[in-house]
This record gives structure tokens, C-alpha cells and sequence, in this order.
């Protein structure tokens, strides 16, 4: 074969994938935009967000984690060639995103609860809990985007999800500026008073509510245009299959965030300076991890459109090359971050006295390296996992999670923060962490039994 005739596949997961890759990363510069702002607000504003952003995606990620994964049974339906059954999953996500959205109010009162029992500082709590409300009572936003996103992206059409998210975030981060720091046009009569870390929340729901209205019409407007294939079950039945295979999908994104959000609050508890560097070096890791996700979702689109084809080896084929696209990102990506780090960290030390700079800039130099380390496991990690979700192995991926992240992690992480409570131990956890983790997920994928599941009747 020649060199185009192997460098071809690649090519085609690449123009699938890119789109999400570019709005999970343009989600990530949306995040990292709005903490920087926050950062020169106040350091009490950049500590509070990372933890009550992590708590409330620990609620939101369940319901848009199950509602997504009828988007997979988008792509099953689009690779058997049925349009009727790509329009019925999609009408089981709509229905079950605005159910959830309503559960969520529900998580407010009892997230704040928890944020009184977790002690940080009085400044910093008030702040954890004015985010954690405004964000998570707007989840409803975010379930429904995931309908019409999953409706899109399972048929591959991935270009159109990227352009409505690039428009949402860039009014997000022209939102963030005028609420955060206040916004006044004395020509227009318009003053809009400086809200600090509710104003960034607002900003978020407002951008997530945009999203979610236009691609729901542009998926609403194509639904009299396809009619072709076989009927799927019955309205219902495609609901609980949804249910069935998505619940086990939001657990497993529930319990990835739910860990490390432990990991955050007892970072928390290090010391100030200490816990606003490990925030911005996060930000930092999202930044570089998001287009990964992009990556995992394509996979597991084409190995779901695969499967509904009857064509598991085709499945396999497109998860490695979707696996090879990410690694060679990921090692484009950690070079100019260890480049440029000092300059990254920059953006974060507004407010840090002029005394702690130094220290600062050393411990995030540090925390860069250690996060270089985990990097190319992560990144595999989340790949192959989303190819197995996108096969219907969910309950593997959420069984995997669990004995990793509480019965494996959990002891270790609790351990070195009682026997040497330092932010660079507390980090080496999550190396050990994420190592292990790969290994079982890669050997799954190898050996599992993945390829004899179908979702679709």
C-alpha cells in the first residue's frame, strides 16, 4: 500500500474529529479566559471556581452524560442506514434532557450543605457556593445542548455542533468580561455593575442557553427530511435502552469527577498560595486535555457507526487511528506548554503579592512537569474509553472507574495527604493513579468482548 493509501484513514478520522477537538478546546480557552479574569478580580475568586465548577459538573456530567449517549444510538442507527431511528433516539435524549434539567434544581441545597461541611476559608466559601447554585440550577441547558449535539455529531455531522459551540463561547467570554468586572456605556445610558464570580456564572448559563436553542432548531428543522430505513422499537423501549446503557455512562463521568473533586478539596486544605497554583495548573491540563475529549467522543462515533454496520474490526481500526491522532497532539501540545510555562503562569499571578511570585512560578513550573508525566496515558485513556462506550461497553468503563477511583486511588491519596501533606505528593498520587488506570482500560480494548455489542434491534 502506499504512503496516501495509509495516511487516507487517518485523514478521515481526522475530518470527523477535529471539530469536536477544536470545541472541547474551545470550551477549555472559554474556562481558561473566564479563571483569568477571575484571577485578577481576586485569588479568593480563582480558588472558589476550580472546586464549585468540579462539584456541580460532578451533578450536571450524570444527566448529560446519559442524555449524550443517545447520540450514540444516533451513530448505530446512522450505520445501519436508518434515518427513523437516528430521529427517534434523538426525541429520547430530548425528553430525557428536560426531565433531568428539572432533578437538577434539586442538587442546589444539598451541594451547598456540603460546601459548609468542607471548612475553606469564609471568603472562599461564599464564592464556592454563589458558582456552584447559579451553575448547576442552569444544567438544564447543558442536557438539552447534548440532545441535539448527540443528534449531529452520530450522523458525523461534526462542523455544525463546532460553529454553534464557537458562537456560544465567544459570547461567553464577552459575557464574562462585562459581569465580572462591571460594564458601563454613559452614551446608551447602560451600566452593568461588577458581579465578580456570579457574574462569570451567569455568563456561562446565558452561553449554554444560546447553544442549546439554535441547535435544537437546526435539529428540529431537519427532522422532516429523513424518513429512510426500518422503524427502531417502540418510543418508550428506545428510552430505556438509552437509559440502560447511558446510566452506566454518567455513572462512570459522575464518579471521574466526584474523585477528583476529593482530590481538589483536599488540595484545598495545602495552603492558599499553594492551592491557587494546583488551580491554575488544572486549568492549565483542561486546556490541553479538551480537544483529547473531542477525540474520545469521534471514537466513539466511529466505532458506534461501525458497530450498527456489523463491522467490529472496522470499529477497531478507527479507535487506533482516532488513539495515534491524540498522542501526537498531546506530544505537540506538552512541548509548548513547558516552553511557555512561565508565561502561562503568568496570566495567573495578578493578584499574588509581589513577594510570592517567585514561589508561585516555581511550584506551577513543577506541577507543569508532573502533569507532562500522566499526559500520554490520560489522553489514551479517554480515547479508548469513549470507543468503548461507543461499542456499549459502558458498564465495563463504569465498574473500571469505580474500583480505580475509590477503592484504588482514594487510600493513597489519603494516606500521603495524612503522612506528607504537600502539593507536589498530593500530585504524585495522580500520576500512580492515571498509570494504572490506562493499563486495564488499553487491555480491555484488546481483549474485550466489545465487538460483539450492538445497541440497536
Amino acid at each position: 500500500m502506499s504512503l496516501r493509501g495509509r495516511i487516507a484513514p487517518y485523514l478521515d478520522v481526522f475530518r470527523l474529529t477535529w471539530p469536536l477537538a477544536l470545541g472541547m478546546a474551545n470550551n477549555a480557552v472559554m474556562q481558561f479566559v473566564d479563571r483569568v479574569f477571575l484571577s485578577n478580580e481576586s485569588a479568593a475568586s480563582l480558588e472558589a471556581v476550580l472546586p464549585a465548577a468540579i462539584f456541580s459538573g460532578t451533578f450536571v456530567c450524570f444527566f448529560q452524560s446519559v442524555v449524550a449517549y443517545s447520540g450514540t444510538f444516533v451513530a448505530q442507527y446512522f450505520g445501519a442506514g436508518s434515518d427513523r431511528g437516528c430521529r427517534a433516539s434523538y426525541y429520547g435524549g430530548l425528553f430525557l434532557s428536560a426531565a433531568f434539567g428539572v432533578l437538577l434544581f434539586a442538587f442546589v441545597p444539598l451541594g451547598n450543605i456540603v460546601f459548609d461541611w468542607v471548612g475553606h476559608s469564609p471568603e472562599v466559601l461564599t464564592r464556592e457556593k454563589t458558582y456552584y447554585s447559579i451553575v448547576t440550577a442552569g444544567g438544564f441547558a447543558t442536557c438539552g445542548l447534548m440532545a441535539a449535539s448527540g443528534y449531529f455529531t452520530g450522523r458525523g455531522r461534526t462542523r455544525l455542533v463546532f460553529w454553534v459551540n464557537l458562537l456560544g463561547n465567544a459570547l461567553n467570554v464577552l459575557l464574562d468580561y462585562m459581569l465580572i468586572f462591571g460594564f458601563e456605556l454613559p452614551s446608551a445610558g447602560m451600566r452593568v455593575p461588577a458581579c465578580g464570580i456570579a457574574g462569570a456564572a451567569w455568563a456561562t448559563v446565558a452561553a449554554q442557553v444560546v447553544q442549546m436553542l439554535v441547535l435544537n432548531v437546526f435539529a428540529m428543522c431537519e427532522m422532516g427530511r429523513h424518513a429512510e430505513g426500518d422503524a427502531p422499537e417502540s418510543f418508550w423501549t428506545l428510552v430505556v435502552r438509552i437509559l440502560r446503557y447511558g446510566v452506566p455512562s454518567g455513572v462512570q463521568a459522575m464518579m471521574n469527577i466526584l474523585s477528583f473533586l476529593v482530590f481538589v478539596f483536599l488540595t484545598g486544605k495545602v495552603g492558599d498560595l499553594a492551592f491557587a497554583v494546583s488551580n491554575a495548573a488544572f486549568t492549565v491540563n483542561y486546556l490541553l486535555i479538551a480537544p483529547i475529549e473531542g477525540i474520545g467522543i469521534g471514537a466513539g462515533i466511529l466505532v458506534g457507526q461501525r458497530q450498527g454496520a456489523g463491522d467490529p474490526q472496522g470499529a477497531f481500526a478507527n479507535g487506533n487511528r482516532a488513539l495515534v491522532l491524540a498522542e501526537a497532539y498531546v506530544a505537540a501540545a506538552t512541548m509548548l506548554i513547558l516552553v511557555f510555562h512561565r508565561q502561562i503562569l503568568t496570566l495567573f499571578a495578578g493578584d499574588v503579592a509581589e513577594v510570592d511570585q517567585a514561589a508561585f512560578l516555581s511550584l506551577g513550573f513543577t506541577l507543569f512537569v508532573m502533569m507532562m508525566v500522566w499526559q500520554f496515558c490520560d489522553a489514551a485513556d479517554v480515547v479508548l474509553s469513549g470507543a468503548l462506550k461507543g461499542a456499549g461497553d459502558t458498564r465495563f468503563v463504569m465498574v473500571w472507574m469505580f474500583v480505580m477511583a475509590f477503592p484504588f486511588w482514594m487510600p493513597i491519596l489519603f494516606a500521603t495527604y495524612w503522612l506528607y501533606p504537600t502539593m507536589e505528593a498530593l500530585w504524585a498520587t495522580m500520576i500512580v493513579y492515571v498509570f494504572v488506570f490506562f493499563a486495564g482500560t488499553l487491555y480491555r480494548w484488546l481483549k474485550g468482548p466489545w465487538r460483539s455489542h450492538r445497541l440497536i434491534a
